[in-house]
């Protein structure tokens, strides 16, 4: 179904109302929440705009991997098959969007006295680590480098040449978008005035302001960017592939040349997104990408979190800090995707907490014996995320499960470990570091005196059998700070350990 017909299709019976096994994706394309409907019965390809190695990975760009992660979870919780494409850019990605400037990648190879091929590969392997350490399933999911795909990138570009779209200046072949009718059809650009977001334009040899480079010749001697250390032969001399063209090259060879899912950060929208499908559909003529995805930025003090600005956050600041990168996840996935979400060590210290005491009730309470999947809740939760990947509300159905006295625990816990299935917060695996990380038994006597009065109202009402009343009490210890729990030989207290 094309993007153009689905939309009129909505309009014409109305927005989805959440059907039950239906799912429902806004579709950037065409600005709308639409019905999924793959290609392929029952199967899904998606493509999802991966790391460039030159540095480590910041929070923010962790974001947009638990994004993809949990949109594949959903899938394969619905019983899909899944093929999952995260490219790895390992050259051609300049640090200018007007295809200037020098490659990351080589810029990362001088700053650190390495090769860029051993730049490229310490960065992959410690983003492996990193989203390996955020619980993103990687299982089956298809890692494809750009330099092991430059064949296949430089057969595009000659297509590209071959059908009158592509032109060449003095420093490279580039796409001519006046010719793509629909340049710009992902929004966020105005072709002629060049709105907000706009490319300078560098190279005075360029048609257009938005053309954008498919393959850059290797810098002359006097350029001030010296020799490259990655450069390859073509039919037009020796050179390296632009960034955008790797996108489509990989994600057409591993999905075919309409897939289902593309996703990305929305700062991809307005040049990186819009040129591949510019050029992909130039030379296939057929549609790119059925359903665009975007997340929102990661926001730290009202900013976007970027190495440009200098306020990155890595993961290992987080382990550092005694968090578990779980917390992290958590705290994603307590936000909307496409919502902004903005950055604070107390967000993150509360995200680990709430964890925390999930965990607990999961092992503390729980067992081990398991029950059956408790069906008013697996459809409440299923339906939050069928919804656009409404992980907030998904998280709530959770929560409301864990505070529902009158649930069986062995269905409980069942049910738990199906929801984690789609949210990969890590209850089977379970927590004993988690626990470890946050739990401190506190004495009686170290308390601060009203949680001390609190705590001897509670066990008069627990002998009166005032149980509601002792639930109360229990609830208003949980908010000064400390947790309870009700053993034979008496209530124990803990605190978090930070």
């Amino acid at each position: 179904m094309s993007p153009f017909f689905s939309s009129f299709i909505n309009k014409l019976y109305g927005q989805p109302r959440g059907e039950a096994g239906a799912i429902y994706l806004f579709n950037t394309l065409t600005r709308q929440k639409e019905t999924f409907v793959p290609l392929r019965r029952g199967h899904v390809g998606m493509y999802h705009c991966g790391p460039t190695v030159y540095n480590f990975a910041h929070i923010g760009n962790l974001r947009a991997y638990v994004f993809a992660d949990l949109l594949k979870r959903l899938f394969l919780y619905e019983g899909y098959e899944v093929k999952q494409i995260i490219n790895i850019t390992d050259v051609g990605h300049l640090t200018d969007d007007a295809d200037q400037g020098e490659d990351k990648i080589e810029e990362g190879a001088k700053r650190e006295g390495k090769s860029a091929k051993e730049i490229a590969e310490k960065f992959t392997a410690a983003f492996m680590e990193d989203i390996a350490m955020m619980n993103v399933n990687t299982e089956r999911t298809i890692f494809p480098k750009a330099t092991e795909h430059v064949t296949e990138q430089i057969a595009l570009v000659k297509t590209l040449e071959e059908k009158g779209y592509a032109y060449q200046t003095s420093d490279g072949v580039y796409f001519d978008s006046s010719l793509f009718k629909k340049y710009g059809v992902l929004g966020d650009i105005n072709i002629k005035g060049l709105a907000e977001g706009a490319r300078v334009e560098k190279n005075p040899e360029r048609k257009h302001p938005t053309d954008f480079a498919l393959w850059k010749f290797s810098p002359k001697e006097n350029s001030g960017l010296g020799k490259r250390q990655q450069e390859w032969p073509s039919p037009w001399g020796l050179g390296f592939p632009g960034w955008h063209i790797e996108c489509s090259a990989m994600s057409m060879k591993y999905l075919g040349k309409t897939f289902d899912i593309h996703t990305g950060g929305v700062d991809h929208i307005p040049v990186h997104h819009n040129n591949e499908i510019a050029q992909s559909e130039s030379v296939t003529g057929r549609q790119f990408v059925r359903y665009w995805l975007h997340n929102e930025h990661l926001k730290m003090e009202g900013r976007k979190i970027s190495k440009s600005l200098g306020n990155t956050i890595y993961l290992k600041n987080i382990v550092e800090r005694r968090f578990t990168p779980l917390a992290l996840r958590y705290l994603f996935l307590s936000s909307s995707y496409r919502a902004p979400l903005n950055f604070t060590w107390e967000s993150l210290e509360g995200a680990q907490n709430a964890l925390f005491k999930a965990h607990r009730h999961f092992v503390e309470e729980l067992g081990t014996k398991n029950g059956k999947i408790i069906p008013r809740y697996k459809e409440l939760f299923a339906g939050a995320l069928r919804n656009d990947l409404d992980s907030p509300k998904a998280l709530a159905v959770m929560w409301e499960l864990i505070k529902d006295n009158k649930a069986g625990r062995p269905d409980k816990r069942v049910t738990i470990l199906d929801f984690d299935k789609a949210l990969g917060l890590g209850f089977l695996e379970s927590n004993k570091e988690l626990l470890a990380m946050n739990r401190k038994k506190i004495k009686t006597e170290e308390l601060p005196a009203e949680v001390k009065k609190l705590l001897e109202e509670r066990e008069r009402a627990r002998r009166d059998k005032d149980f509601k009343t002792a639930d109360l009490i229990r609830a208003k210890i949980s908010a000064s700070g400390f947790e309870l729990e009700d053993t034979p030989a008496g209530p124990k207290i803990y605190s978090s350990a930070r």
